[in-house]
This record gives structure tokens, C-alpha cells and sequence, in this order.
């Protein structure tokens, strides 16, 4: 009992000079409050914490011992998933390109989002909820910019320029006429109590009808340039799918706005349709103004060529950000920066420098279209739908129509100033061609809460959509060969064509200027006299104009060179002779023009005085031709 009652004491001792060396070591000022000690009781002196520098009197708890092995899959959750994401749906297209004839009747968009059907399919089965992968800051901030810029980017500039006019016709004119025409439409069927959308007021239906005009015909263009369409009737279709993006996104945020309001006044209209020209010209500025500086900056990348490319990619996203800062068209904004920079910084970078810029734009795209197309399908059966198939049925009805009343009455305003005018053929493919992809499913699917009847605007945009891509996508190839459209030989780029054609602009130029008309081809003709004496000395760092003549005459050697190195492989023991792949026409415009031949071997320019030069190259000390 004395040892017991020694030992219990001992530990009280031990307690109090403990805590009395914690009061001790507390800051002046500070109140420490000292917990009762109940009666009675032990305290466990392994569970008193020292402070930092006090001398440990009996050891802490054991810790753990270092773990071999761990894993934190939450922390890599959303990159890892979509790096499957695009790995399956790059697998998908590796096994959709192997048999020839499937893409050539099968459009790609209808093999992602079949994938992404069955792949919705097994998540819906398994109960696994789709991951939140898509919202309205990713989408405009990362996903739409690499769509838009390959379009602008690769986006012919000399057809685009020559059919500008009928371009935003189209686009502009087309796009409002949809969207006010759908909207009207649907909001007289919403009358109709036997749908149940009697709560879906005016503004609404023009929001839904602004979101649905969006067209996005990127199987369609594909089958055009298989079958080599006629040139006006492919750039109408690249130019108003391009342009139509920037007007929808732009509509799309006025009507989202406009939805908010329990009345609109008469104001708000003329205040909504100055909205629409500030910020569609807006970003034509800011577009113009970092493409010149993108271009200038490049000027000075001689000595850093790895880096070229980033500026590309850095300039028309720094646009498309500052037009988003602003609330103006930012679509517009990177368009006009990627047609000012492929006009000039492609003559300050290299060669090498600019595959990389085209591999990488088209990688970009494409990732971003198979993301969206990919979700489409796992949404379109894992997501709540609220199926009102009177209402969808009366959109994909209204869709048709006022797409196709559009464009036959569009088409005879424009047609009498055009050379080339749209016969009815044409106009059918034009108001066939008006799928609806990405753009449409993005913008429905991040509408705002405040949207009252978002389920089913989300369900029909994706009947409309699937029904487009599907049937509209792989039936657009018969409809083309049956009708029999006009087509054009895209393989006659010679330099003779080259030559009388800038001497045929030449001389409507003249005679427009005579006649004191203000035509397409006077203003061109200001248009180079003006970048040839300035913006070219400030942009270029070689100002010396290149003639287009000597451009072409590149373009030519480069590609003879490409198709070699296709047809061997890489091995050059048994490539053909040069002058063997040579076009006999080709060498006969060479000799007729005196320009410059490039050996193809040596890489040196000599002038070809005759026929001889181009067969042979007196620089080299080999013969090799």
C-alpha cells in the first residue's frame, strides 16, 4: 500500500512540474487555462504534448511506418479520364480508317458520338454517373478556340476574299433569319396546350432557335473535297459554318440576357441590334490588331526558331482572351487573327516551323471535336431527358423549313451580284448542308439555372443533332452524285494559269477604275498597292513583295518533292528521275515564264534561259537530274 500510494504521488509531482513548465514557457500576455483534473483519476502523460524546444520526458505515440505502396487516384481523376477519353476515341479512328470504304460513305462525327453511345450505354448500366466534364468557362475557354482557329487557319483565302460578300450574306442575314423565324414559330406551337409547354415564353424560343442555327458541316466538307465540289459553292458552306459560330455565340448571349426580363421595351431592340455590330466589329479589330503584332513580332525569331511557333498559338489566344475580357466576339477576334497571320507570318517563319503550326492546330481541333462529340453520346443516355416529342418534332420541322425558305430567298438577292451565280442545285446543297455538331450541344448544354425548361431544350438539341449528323451526314454523297453538282479540277495550279489570271485581274481592276466603279477587283488591286509599300516593309522582314507567280512555282517543287518521298518510302536508291515526275505542261510554262528553277537535290535557284535548265542544274557538280 506505501509503494502504491508513493508511486500515485510520484506521478502528481510529475504533473504539476509539467504543467508548471508549460505556463512558463507561454508568451507574456497569453492566458493558458489549466484543465481540472478530476479526482479520482490518472492522467496519461503519453498523450501531453511538449511545446517545441522543451525537454521530452516521456516519448510520443508510435507513428506509422512508411508506406511502399499508396495511391491517390481522386488527385489525377479528371486528367487521367480524359486522357482515355481521347485515347479510345483515337483508337476508334485508327480502326474506322482501316477499311477504306467505311469513311468514305460514314462521316467521323457519326463513328465518335456512335462511340460515345455505347460507351453511355455501359455506364448507364453499371449505374456510374458521367463525369461533369463540360461547362460554359471549359467549353468557350478551352474547347472552342482550337475548333476556331483550325477553321480560320486553314480557311482559303484567296476563294474566301473573292466570295466575302455572299460569305457573311449567309452567315449573318442567314443566321438571323433562323433564329428570329425558328423562335417566332416554336412560341406560336407553344400555344398549343396539348404539348404542355405553355411556360416556354417568347424569349426562350428565340434563345433555343439562336442556339440550333449554328450549323457545323464538317462531314459535309469533307465529302465536298473528296468529290471536288465547285469552288463558290465549298468556301459559301466553310465561310457560313465559320461565321454562323461567332453570330450564334452572340445572339446566344443577348437572348440570355433578353430571357432575364419580365418585359422587353422597344430600347432594348435598337440597343440589342448595336450591341450586335459593337461586338462583332470589335473583335474584327482586336483580331486585325494581334495578328499585325504577331506578325511583327516574328520578324525579329531568326535567331530562335524553336520558339516560332508559340507565338502563333500564343498571339490569337491572347486575342480570343481579350475579346472574351471585353464581351465582344471572340470567335471573330481569332478568325481575323489567323487569316492576318497566315498572310504574313508564314513568310517570316520556316518551313519547319510552319508544319509544326498546321500539325498542331489540326491536333488541337481534333481533339476538341472528339471530346464534344464523345460527351454527346454518353449524355444523350446517361442525363435525365424530358422527351417532349411534340415539341422536337415541330423543331426539326421549323429547322428544314426556315433553312430552306432562307436560303432560296437570300440566294436570289445575292445572285444578281454575283459572277458566278448559284443555280438550284447549288441552293439545294446549301440548305442540305446545314448539319448541326459541336457548337449547338455546347451552348445548350451550359445554359444558365435562370432557363427554366433546360431539359427539354438539351433533349431536343440532341434529336436535332443526331438526326442531321446520321442521316443528313451519310446521305449527302448519293444526293451529290444523283443531282450531278457542278465540280471543278482543283489539280490545274500551273504557272500559266497563275499568270493569266492575275493579268485578267489586272485588267478588270483597270477597267473598273476607268468606268469609275468601286468593284471587288479595284479595291483589291488598293488593297495590294497599299500592303506592298507599307504593311509588308513593317511586317516582313525581308520586304521584297514575293510574286505569287514565285510562290506558286514553290508550292509546286514542294509538293513534286512530297509525292517522292511518298511513293519511295524514304528510300532514295529507287526514286524515280526528277525529270521522269515532271509534267510536261509544267515545264513548258517554266520556259515560257523565265523564272527561277529550284533544284530539288542541291537546293540552289538558277534562271531557266530553256528548256535544258530545268533538267539540269549547272551549280551542282553532279548530274544528278
Amino acid at each position: 500500500m506505501t509503494s502504491m500510494r508513493g508511486s500515485r504521488q510520484l506521478k502528481m509531482v510529475v504533473y504539476f512540474l509539467t504543467t508548471g513548465l508549460h505556463l512558463l514557457t507561454l508568451p507574456r500576455g497569453s492566458v493558458a487555462e489549466i484543465p481540472n483534473k478530476p479526482s479520482g483519476t490518472v492522467t496519461d502523460l503519453s498523450s501531453t504534448k511538449s511545446a517545441p524546444g522543451d525537454h521530452q520526458i516521456f516519448p510520443d505515440a508510435v507513428k506509422p511506418d512508411l508506406p511502399v505502396f499508396a495511391m491517390n487516384y481522386p488527385r489525377i481523376q479528371v486528367p487521367f479520364e480524359i486522357t482515355l477519353w481521347v485515347l479510345l476515341a483515337s483508337f476508334a479512328r485508327i480502326g474506322f480508317h482501316i477499311y477504306h470504304k467505311v469513311p468514305f460513305w460514314v462521316p467521323e462525327p457519326c463513328l465518335l458520338i456512335s462511340i460515345g453511345l455505347m460507351l453511355g450505354a455501359i455506364m448507364h448500366a453499371v449505374h456510374e454517373e458521367p463525369p461533369a466534364m463540360l461547362s460554359y468557362d471549359l467549353f468557350f475557354l478551352y474547347i472552342l478556340p482550337p475548333m476556331v482557329l483550325d477553321s480560320g487557319y486553314f480557311m482559303p483565302t484567296r476563294p474566301f476574299f473573292e466570295n466575302i460578300g455572299t460569305v457573311l450574306w449567309f452567315a449573318v442575314v442567314g443566321t438571323l433569319w433562323n433564329s428570329i423565324g425558328v423562335g417566332m414559330s416554336l412560341y406560336g406551337v407553344c400555344q398549343i396546350g396539348a404539348l404542355e409547354v405553355q411556360d416556354i415564353n417568347l424569349q426562350e424560343n428565340l434563345l433555343f432557335a439562336s442556339i440550333i442555327s449554328a450549323v457545323d458541316p464538317v462531314a459535309v466538307l469533307s465529302v465536298f473535297e473528296d468529290v471536288s465540289v465547285n469552288e463558290q459553292l465549298y468556301i459559301v458552306v466553310f465561310g457560313e459554318s465559320l461565321f454562323s459560330d461567332a453570330v450564334t455565340v452572340v445572339l446566344y448571349n443577348m437572348f440570355t440576357f433578353v430571357a432575364e426580363m419580365p418585359e422587353v421595351e422597344p430600347v432594348n431592340l435598337f440597343l440589342g441590334v448595336a450591341k450586335f455590330f459593337v461586338v462583332d466589329l470589335g473583335g474584327l479589330a482586336f483580331g486585325l490588331v494581334f495578328g499585325f503584332v504577331a506578325s511583327f513580332t516574328t520578324r525579329f525569331t531568326s535567331k530562335v526558331r524553336e520558339i516560332e511557333p508559340l507565338f502563333i498559338f500564343m498571339y490569337s489566344y491572347l486575342a480570343y482572351l481579350v475579346a472574351e475580357l471585353f464581351n465582344i466576339s471572340s470567335i471573330m477576334a481569332i478568325v481575323t487573327c489567323a487569316l492576318t497571320m497566315k498572310y504574313y507570318v508564314e513568310e517570316n517563319v520556316t518551313q519547319r516551323s510552319c508544319t509544326t503550326i498546321r500539325h498542331v492546330v489540326k491536333m488541337l481541333s481534333s481533339i476538341s471535336e472528339t471530346l464534344i462529340f464523345f460527351f454527346l453520346g454518353v449524355v444523350t443516355i446517361t442525363t435525365e431527358h424530358e422527351w417532349n416529342w411534340g415539341y422536337i418534332l415541330f423543331t426539326l420541322l421549323f429547322a428544314f423549313l426556315w433553312r430552306g425558305l432562307g436560303i432560296l430567298v437570300l440566294t436570289q438577292i445575292i445572285n444578281p451580284f454575283r459572277t458566278i451565280p448559284f443555280n438550284f442545285k447549288d441552293q439545294f446543297m446549301l440548305g442540305y448542308s446545314g448539319l448541326r455538331g459541336a457548337v449547338a450541344f455546347a451552348l445548350v448544354f451550359t445554359l444558365p439555372d435562370h432557363i427554366g425548361r433546360n431539359k427539354p431544350f438539351v433533349s431536343t438539341t440532341i434529336c436535332l443533332i443526331l438526326f442531321t449528323v446520321f442521316i443528313q451526314g451519310i446521305s449527302i454523297r448519293p444526293l451529290m452524285e444523283f443531282i450531278n453538282v457542278r465540280r471543278t479540277n482543283r489539280n490545274l495550279d500551273t504557272i500559266n494559269v497563275e499568270v493569266h489570271s492575275r493579268l485578267m485581274e489586272h485588267a478588270i481592276a483597270g477597267i473598273e477604275d476607268i468606268c469609275g466603279q468601286w468593284g471587288h477587283y479595284y479595291w483589291k488591286d488598293k488593297f495590294m498597292k497599299f500592303d506592298n509599300q507599307f504593311l509588308r516593309h513593317i511586317l516582313i522582314k525581308d520586304n521584297r513583295a514575293e510574286s505569287s507567280i514565285v510562290a506558286l512555282y514553290k508550292k509546286l517543287e514542294l509538293q513534286s518533292a512530297m509525292e517522292i518521298l511518298d511513293i519511295v518510302s524514304g528510300d532514295t536508291s529507287t526514286a524515280p528521275s526528277l525529270c521522269e515526275r515532271y509534267d510536261k505542261r509544267k515545264l513548258v510554262d517554266y520556259y515560257w515564264l523565265g523564272s527561277q528553277g529550284l533544284c530539288l537535290t542541291c537546293g540552289h535557284f538558277q534562271w531557266i534561259t530553256n528548256l535544258n535548265a530545268v533538267l539540269h542544274c549547272s551549280i551542282s557538280s553532279n548530274r544528278h537530274h
